[in-house]
């Protein structure tokens, strides 16, 4: 993920601090305390998702919590990452990433943003879209289609991290959400804790970190960063000087997570990894 300078941390942090109050189906969340680290700046501690009973073994099987609903828990037996490491584990969709995102036009989007307010804004044959850091601090990701390309605008407040990717990989077109867990690695990013999500297709988790799948039937396999050089982070005022037909994503989107969704089988998934590898 490319870094971006973004102002809007500690308000996505208040939220998701909210959020993870709000789940009452487990053990109450851990306290989030500030710690003293000598020579350093003070580090905030997470709520640790392990010691939470939040990934927990049953039926011989090891999962991650994913809400009341048993059915939603992710199964992480063949996980690359620690356990010990996981933080938060709220459910999934308690950050709705948005699946048919609205958009505006950039006359509307002028009353609404500050010139100084920060947007990730993908131009694809002149199709542009613009999307609002501050708005993805709320969804933190976007699937869309861009010029008939699937792409996912993604945003991770922890790391203040953003970058768009391709959804297609293989023969497929993958929709992603937020599981609800952040995770860190004192070797990544300088130990900066980013979110995990996953896919509804194969509901692998993924870790945009490292920039790939870490459990699941699609382990290992990369996510893709977009062309680089048809999307940037920037301001409102560069987007309407340079992209005066951008669509905007419209402020104050609401999305139910919908109760189905067709999943790739075992055949689906070994086509979807032998196209990737042949490339």
């Amino acid at each position: 993920m490319r870094t971006s300078k973004i102002f809007y941390t500690f308000l996505a942090l208040g939220l998701f601090f909210t959020a993870c109050g709000n789940d009452e189906s487990q053990e109450p969340q851990q306290e989030v305390e500030t710690v003293a680290v000598k020579d350093e700046a003070p580090k905030r501690q997470f709520p640790n998702a392990l010691e939470n009973g939040k990934i927990f073994t049953k039926g011989g099987v090891k999962y991650m919590y994913g809400g009341e609903d048993s059915t939603t828990h992710f199964d992480i037996s063949n996980s690359i990452l620690k356990d010990e490491n996981f933080h938060f584990g709220i459910g999934r969709e308690k950050f709705h990433a948005l699946i048919a995102p609205e958009f505006i036009s950039l006359a509307e989007a002028d009353t609404m943003f500050a010139d100084s307010a920060r947007f990730l804004v993908l131009n694809i044959n002149d199709d542009v879209r613009a999307y609002g850091v501050d708005l993805l601090t709320h969804h933190e990701i976007v699937n869309d289609v861009v010029d008939g390309q699937p792409v996912m605008a993604a945003y991770c407040v922890l790391a203040d991290l953003g970058a768009i990717y391709d959804r297609t990989l293989g023969d497929k077109v993958f929709t992603f959400g937020l599981s609800g867990y952040t995770y860190h690695d004192d070797e990544v990013w300088d130990g900066l804790d980013g979110f995990v999500f996953w896919d509804r297709e194969t509901e692998s988790t993924w870790w945009p970190l490292i920039g790939k799948a870490v459990s699941g039937p699609m382990l290992e396999t990369k996510l893709i960063e977009h062309n680089e050089t048809e999307w940037e982070d920037t301001t409102f005022e560069m987007i309407k000087s340079k992209y005066p037909n951008a669509k905007v994503l419209k402020p104050g989107q609401t999305m139910e997570a919908p109760e189905n969704w067709e999943k790739l089988d075992e055949a689906q998934i070994e086509s979807v990894k032998e196209k990737l590898a042949a490339h």
